[in-house]
């Protein structure tokens, strides 16, 4: 098909220059496609990961025609799983475990997944603490015993159980949630647990400036619940099993594109949005009365939105860390050995940023896992992958371990960001949140995803389970 028209050559050029700021309204001609190019579904998805999928599966179990647009040529998002070709052994790098509850069990259930308590103990691995920096073994380092802190922690966050659905906060916000962690810590004698939660909640970048009200976000109730109960995994350690088969049930209902992106969109019309996408087979447009936007709001991510004001200044606000995940091989670290990056001179211990949190023995002989955080995202994948390296190479010139006869390198690699969307102390206290909330709906549009609510699949699909009412609320008989 050849596009001629110039509101569509106008719509492709907006979304090549991207959304710097609220974007100029493109008007999207169906008469200006082929029939076979236009895409007619009661809920457009920009997003197949966690919320995108978790949105679509229950759209079209209440009889909705859906479509899910995803960048990349598989759904899951944070979700990946790592097969190794030489034992067909699978290890899960992304999201690792989810929550004991019925939100959980249930949907997994419906797609015949059987789950299990995800194991606490790793019999035979001996725990290691070395600093990254030096290479060196922190000799005569022990985590603090941190029982008490946890229990004072508890009694703070029970203060706002809210939090556990969404950003659902007291008006005025209560200044504790608006300290940073590192101030909170000391107001209720925290510091004996900053060293298990800084390397527990990783990928949130410096935790300790982090605002408490992130953090309680990140690490709630919940979550203590389930590290005492135990997590949830799949019984064959793959997790992204629940992604396939959700993906070829998708598919045959020709409910998913995959390796495309928005160029244009049209959200003008009452009860109508039109969003011009660019597929591998060419441009389609697609007809939906309503949109659910599951990826990260950042601007540099929606290109071709037909942003508001509105939108465009409270999209604008948010800033976020880095995250990255992988498998190494060849880093000359026995494989008894878990090893965590412990700053033998920073306050509580803790890695200065940017660095791998640790490299840690999987199932598979010689792989290891790691996981790479940074206060922004701004590093390369190359920079992050030859830090990583480097690392390891610094304990073989240390002397703590042996230095393999090859090179380091990734079995897999895998960038997380951006990761963490959080915005100022001073714009929560203006009201950014009941802002942000109060977008749901407005411009056919509906709003899910991790900086709606947090990082973690389990919460999220709550969070979307509640929101889902209201998108079927405002559908009417057809697209």
């Amino acid at each position: 098909m050849h596009v001629t028209s110039r509101s569509i050559l106008k719509a492709v050029w907006i979304g090549l220059i991207g959304a710097v700021t609220a974007t100029p309204s493109v008007t999207l001609n169906p008469a200006d496609f082929s029939p076979k190019n236009v895409i007619r579904r009661d809920v457009c998805i920009i997003g197949g990961g966690s919320t995108g999928t978790y949105s679509a599966v229950q759209l079209s179990d209440m009889g909705k025609s859906v479509i899910i647009v995803e960048a990349v040529d598989r759904l899951g998002g944070h979700t990946e799983t790592y097969t190794d070709p030489t034992t067909n052994t699978t290890i899960d790098i992304g999201v690792l475990e989810w929550h004991q509850l019925d939100i959980v069990k249930k949907y997994l259930a419906r797609f015949n997944i059987p789950l299990t308590i995800a194991s606490s103990s790793s019999p035979g691995v001996v725990n290691e603490y070395a600093d990254f920096s030096t290479g060196k073994i922190v000799s005569g380092f022990t985590p603090p015993n941190f029982t008490e802190a946890l229990g004072e922690y508890v009694v703070q966050a029970a203060k706002y159980p809210d939090l556990g659905n969404g950003f659902y906060l007291p008006d005025p916000v209560p200044e504790d949630l608006l300290l940073p962690y590192g101030e909170f810590i000391k107001k209720y004698s925290l510091e004996s647990f900053a060293y298990f939660h800084f390397n527990f909640a990783q990928g949130l970048g410096n935790l300790f400036n982090q605002l408490t009200l992130y953090v309680f976000k990140n690490f709630g109730l919940d979550v203590i619940r389930d590290l005492s109960i135990g997590f949830l995994v799949t019984a064959q350690h793959d997790n992204s099993a629940l992604y396939e088969a959700a993906q070829a049930e998708l598919s045959s209902k020709d409910a998913v594109l995959l390796q495309s992106r928005v160029i244009a969109m049209d959200r003008n019309t009452p009860s109508q949005a039109k969003v011009l996408v660019q597929t591998p087979s060419g441009p389609k447009l697609i007809i939906a009365q309503k949109i659910i936007l599951t990826i990260p709001p950042k601007l540099n991510n929606l290109h071709g939105w037909d942003l508001s004001h509105q939108e465009t200044e409270l999209f604008s606000q948010f800033k976020n860390s880095g995250y990255w995940t992988g498998l190494l091989r060849n880093t000359g670290i026995p494989d008894n050995v878990s090893l965590t990056n412990t700053g033998a001179n920073t306050q509580y211990n803790v890695l200065d940023l940017p660095g791998a949190y640790g490299f840690s023995p999987t199932s598979v002989p010689g792989l290891r896992t790691c996981f790479y955080g940074s206060d922004t995202s701004s590093l390369s994948d190359a920079q992050v992958q030859a830090n990583i390296i480097a690392e390891v190479k610094r304990l073989h010139t240390a002397g703590t371990f042996t230095t393999p006869a090859t090179e380091p390198e990734f079995a897999i690699f895998s960038a997380h960001t951006p990761f963490e969307l959080t915005v100022s102390a001073e714009a929560i206290r203006a009201g950014f949140y009941t802002k942000l909330y109060a977008l749901q709906g407005q411009r056919n549009t509906f709003y899910t995803g991790a900086a709606f609510h947090t990082h973690d699949s389990s919460l999220l699909w709550q969070f979307t389970q509640a929101l889902l009412p209201s998108v079927v609320g405002n559908l009417t008989g057809g697209a």
